[in-house]
């Protein structure tokens, strides 16, 4: 008997997948447990709008993250950051307080662990910050840090 799964099932296959059972698994754990559907020409059809759908909402998604790094590319955020004797400078920029800086000097509403920073801003000027936006797209948001006053 050939099925349509509706979830993951470990050692079988994952969602969405048509796959071939004995007929007693498909019958007694498969079909009562809500796992999978009869690969039937309904069902089928389906399977086939719902990915079509799934495709086109993953193409407007990426072409979100798309638009969104352009408009971040020659945006830059101004952070500050104390300054102590011969220039040192008094802790760091975070990624938490990029985010936080990108929502209230530009309005953009980022989430801080998408931000990529190999190690904290400890030192002035500017600095470019990487954005995961989407697993294929990868922004560039520029952070000048200056000495607080």
């Amino acid at each position: 008997m050939e099925i349509i799964l509706l979830q993951d099932v470990k050692a079988l296959g994952k969602k969405g997948e048509v796959v071939k059972v004995n007929d007693g698994y498909a019958r007694n754990f498969i079909l009562p447990k809500k796992l999978g559907v009869e690969a039937n020409s309904k069902n089928m059809n389906d399977l086939k709008l719902q990915k079509a759908n799934e495709e086109k909402v993953a193409a407007e998604r990426l072409a979100e993250a798309r638009a969104l790094a352009d408009e971040l590319k020659d945006k830059e955020i101004v952070l500050n950051l104390k300054l102590g004797d011969g220039g040192k400078t008094f802790g760091s920029v975070s990624s938490k307080e990029i985010a936080e800086a990108a929502k209230t000097q530009l309005g953009y509403d980022i989430d801080k662990k998408k931000i990529q920073l190999k190690e904290s801003i400890k030192s002035l000027g500017v600095h470019n910050v990487g954005i995961k936006l989407h697993p294929k797209v990868t922004a560039e948001l520029k952070v000048k840090v200056q000495e607080q006053n």
